[in-house]
């Protein structure tokens, strides 16, 4: 007897960069997301560009994307960190400045606190960078007040993109 489809879950994805081309990065991302086995993208927020935070370089170009998955929580994370690498990803160090960061914020109604994932994402909330894409995508989590007492971390949001990808 062939083995049931897993169960799709919706998981939302925090895109970052600030090495290189990083709004190019971050519209790769994008795609690279919709492309993971199981996977589909289903929503994307705009582009933020922000000042470093809790980080050093130069501004970062940040998004978050609400995909559809089969894949489980620890499988995403290993294709997280594989569209990470393929980047160019290095960690030198805690906060070094990167070609890409996609850390997973949520993963449907998931609680997991392990060594190697936590869910919900432990810092969502006091993040503007987080914040503002995610209302984006997903309004109804994030409360106003929040977004008031980030405001301050320098975030703007970037124009439309000229090649309708944004």
């Amino acid at each position: 007897m062939a083995e049931s489809a897993r169960q799709s879950v919706t998981a939302y994805v925090a895109i970052g960069a600030n090495l290189g081309d990083a709004q190019q990065t971050v519209l790769h991302a994008f795609d690279a997301l919709a492309l993971l086995s199981s996977t589909q993208r289903m929503a994307r927020s705009k582009i933020y560009r922000t000042a470093p935070h809790e980080a050093q370089g130069p501004d970062f170009f940040n998004a978050v994307a609400r995909i559809d998955t089969g894949l489980t929580a620890p499988d995403l994370l290993d294709a997280l960190q594989a569209i990470e690498n393929q980047a160019g990803r290095l960690r030198p160090y805690v906060n070094a400045p990167r070609t890409l960061d996609l850390d997973l914020l949520f993963y449907g109604e998931a609680h997991v606190q392990s060594p190697r994932l936590n869910l919900p994402h432990p810092r969502w909330r006091d993040r503007a960078f987080v914040l503002f894409p995610l209302a984006d995508v997903w309004p109804e989590r994030v409360n106003p007040e929040d977004l008031m007492r980030v405001a301050g971390q320098g975030i703007e949001r970037l124009p439309e993109d000229p090649s309708g990808l944004a």
